[in-house]
């Protein structure tokens, strides 16, 4: 047996003898002397391998990259200039006595210390791409982030309940994972999209304190920070107050940080969502980046300029701009880089104005939409965004939702654009917010109906349930957002907890008594026994680890991801069936191209 891991060998065991297994990450031969970087998941040693040692070097001369290793060796002190100062094994190594392959590798199909691999290679390779050290100290990370939330939770006195896979399906806002019942001619169950349901139901039950790290599946369009099967830190306690619920869990996430990775995160500021919106343009503002929105919808209606005054007229347009402290600097190639990039989110151009002058008013601006903006606009232009001489202003002018995605995501490109690291346009390491009081509904004018923003389980603001079967969008919610440096770390609300109320939400959704009942009818009927008041959140332990280590997807963080295809490459999955399994299950494919294997 190993007496310890390769890549905790240190002076702690200076001259004394270990076993050590894992594999050669890499084999060197100076002239005699045979080196073997020795890798397991907690690092890696340099053992050494002398001539002097017959047997044990012939099989040494054998080895190559990623055969399995059993070394028997004397720890000892490197020679005076060859320390590694990165390893914890850096000022030793380990003199080999005895060598055994344990097994023997093929060829890889790439170097394991290869950082330029390509997501494919690495994911149809994914045993060997998580050899890597890179993926290893992700994967222990992301161990350690787990045991922390529950020693958090555990000393809090939750306690850890499962909740079915194989459930019901119910409409939360994406597409349901589908699974067949063989027993149940033509029906199926639904794969959760989260426990939402089941953990209300925890609480009425009289669980106050649950939680869960549990495995959650949304048949959506995928994108880096987005999986088809992601990992949640569900969480649900009853009779605590919204503030409360979230003081309770900003300790948690501050506390992992603490314990996982040695950050003392600050404290969470609170921002209104509407705040939110009317300065950063999203529900999940980054904070590091320093620039806002100027509202100047109420001063654009008159100018000559109709990509100003049509919106600015018009119901759900928006007219802002974007103040960029010495941004005068840019050249004209970088505005049209910044141009197309707001095209992604659907804006049609992007306006500018360089203020090369402040002091000689109009005179003193450089920009091709200076000659339709009237002297009262510019007045208000300037004066509302604070520019000095030298700033940039950009425009935004469109529907609502459009200015808000593309300034927004175009401040956020800015401020962290090597431009805006110089000029101090972004700063800080790790900014959090909680963003409050959204919206209960949203109105969907396709389908001439409102839709819940969060979920139809969110309880109203109080003095606001009398809204929501006369004026359901003036309804605000007791629901929250965890952000962290502009990524949704989780959320949550305090949950709806009388019958009555639930039945009033449902009717603003357009969902009838006959249709709530048969979705929801063993909820309803649950409500009627005395339901305590409850709240929760649930974070994404995916996107956790992913702000903690810095990666840039989600993928980097999982063993084993999906491609934004929703497919592993590694297994073949999805793949098809056999003619005999779609019988049993009662299904005929209308593709019949597309049939079993």
């Amino acid at each position: 047996m190993r007496t310890t891991y390769a890549g905790l060998v240190s002076e702690k065991l200076m001259d004394q003898t270990v076993t050590l297994m894992g594999w050669a990450h890499r084999r060197r031969d100076h002239g005699g002397v045979i080196f073997i970087d020795l890798r397991d998941r907690e690092g890696m040693v340099q053992v050494v391998c002398d001539p002097d040692r017959a047997e044990m070097f012939k099989v040494a001369e054998d080895v190559r990259n990623e055969f399995c290793l059993k070394i028997v060796g004397k720890v000892r002190a490197r020679p005076a200039g060859t320390e590694n100062a990165n390893l914890t094994s850096g000022k030793v190594e380990v003199l080999c006595h005895e060598l055994e392959v344990l097994n023997a590798s093929v060829t890889p199909p790439f170097p394991l210390d290869d950082e330029n691999l390509s997501e494919t290679t690495r994911l149809t390779h994914r045993v060997l791409d998580l050899r890597r050290p890179y993926m290893q100290r992700n994967m222990m990370l992301r161990y350690r982030v787990a045991m922390e939330v529950r020693k958090f939770l555990d000393a809090n006195g939750f306690i850890d309940i499962e909740t079915p896979m194989l459930t019901k399906s119910t409409p939360e806002g994406a597409r349901d994972y589908l699974v067949p019942s063989r027993v149940h001619d033509g029906m199926f169950f639904a794969l959760p999209q989260s426990p939402q349901l089941f953990k209300q139901l925890l609480m009425i039950a009289g669980f106050d304190r649950y939680y869960q790290i549990t495995k959650c599946f949304r048949d959506e369009d995928l994108r880096a920070d987005r999986q088809p099967e992601f990992t949640q830190i569900d969480i649900e306690t009853s009779f605590l107050t919204e503030e409360e619920i979230r003081t309770m869990f900003e300790g948690m996430i501050r506390s992992t940080f603490e314990h996982a990775i040695g950050v003392k995160l600050p404290a969470f500021p609170t921002m209104l969502y509407a705040d939110a919106m009317r300065l950063y343009g999203s529900d999940k503002p980054d904070l590091r980046v320093k620039l806002e929105f100027t509202e100047l919808t109420d001063v654009m209606g008159d100018v000559d300029f109709k990509v100003f005054s049509t919106p600015a007229t018009s119901k759900d347009g928006r007219v802002v701009a974007l103040r960029i402290p010495g941004g005068g600097e840019m050249s004209r190639g970088e505005i049209d880089g910044y141009t197309e990039f707001v095209k992604i989110y659907g804006a049609k151009g992007l306006a500018w104005i360089k203020v090369n002058d402040l002091a000689k008013g109009r005179e003193g601006l450089q920009s091709p939409i200076v000659k339709n903006l009237h002297d009262a606009a510019i007045c208000q232009i300037l004066k509302r965004t604070g520019a000095q001489t030298g700033d940039l202003i950009f425009f935004g002018a469109d529907k609502a939702k459009v200015v808000n995605d593309a300034i927004g995501a175009l401040r956020v490109k800015v401020g962290h654009s090597e431009f805006g690291k110089a000029r101090g346009l972004a700063q800080g390491e790790w900014e959090p917010l909680w963003v409050t009081d959204f919206p209960m509904f949203e109105y969907d004018e396709d389908g001439d109906r409102w839709n819940a923003v969060h979920h139809p389980f969110t309880a109203p603001k109080d003095g606001h349930e009398d809204w929501l079967e006369t004026d359901p969008g003036r309804c605000i919610s007791k629901a929250y957002d965890v952000v962290l440096n502009g990524i949704e770390l989780g959320g949550g609300s305090v949950r709806i907890h009388r019958e009555e109320v639930q039945s009033k939400v449902f009717r603003a959704l357009k969902i009838d008594a006959e249709e709530a009942q048969l979705k929801f009818g063993f909820l309803l009927d649950a409500l009627q026994y005395g339901a305590p008041p409850h709240g929760g959140i649930a974070i994404g332990l995916d996107r956790f680890v992913m702000l903690m280590t810095g990666a840039e997807s989600l993928r980097d963080v999982i063993a084993f991801p999906k491609t934004q295809r929703a497919q592993c490459l590694l297994t073949g999955a999805p793949s098809n069936v056999d003619e005999k399994q779609l019988r049993e299950l009662h299904i005929r494919l209308r593709n019949t191209g597309a049939t079993a294997a």
